[in-house]
């Protein structure tokens, strides 16, 4: 039952879990939310993850932490996935959502642009 190139994946689902820093079962739920890949298995069923697993997981984490909500990070992994996106597409996607918290953070309205243009014409474009 094997579902992938078992030989260039060698990370059992708990060396993956200890070296992202979560747990077992969080990775079976981004499985299931499709924000991970379904990963190779052995013929006995056991999970083996790429190495660049951690590094996606992480992604997430770090996502998580500046509030982005599960589907919103998956919007910014597919739009990594689509060969028509660029780099800019998925930094205007996330400088979105930045300005939308520091706008919820500092209690403006978010119809107040002001902030957000001030991010966009001197920050943004030099690489903050």
């Amino acid at each position: 039952m094997n579902h992938g190139r078992v030989e260039s994946a060698s990370l059992s689902i708990g060396k993956v879990a200890r070296r992202a820093g979560i747990g077992v079962e969080t990775i079976r739920f981004y499985e299931r939310e499709g924000l991970l890949a379904a990963p190779a298995r052995r013929d006995s069923g056991y999970r083996l993850y790429h190495e660049r697993v951690i590094f996606r997981i992480r992604f997430i984490k770090r996502a998580k932490e500046l509030g982005f909500s599960l589907k919103e990070i998956k919007e910014l992994l597919q739009l990594r996935r689509n060969s028509s996106s660029t780099c800019e597409d998925i930094r205007e996607k996330a400088e979105a959502k930045i300005v939308d918290r520091i706008f919820l953070f500092a209690g403006r309205p978010r119809g107040d642009h002001t902030m957000q243009r001030k991010l966009t014409s001197t920050g943004s474009r030099k690489g903050i």
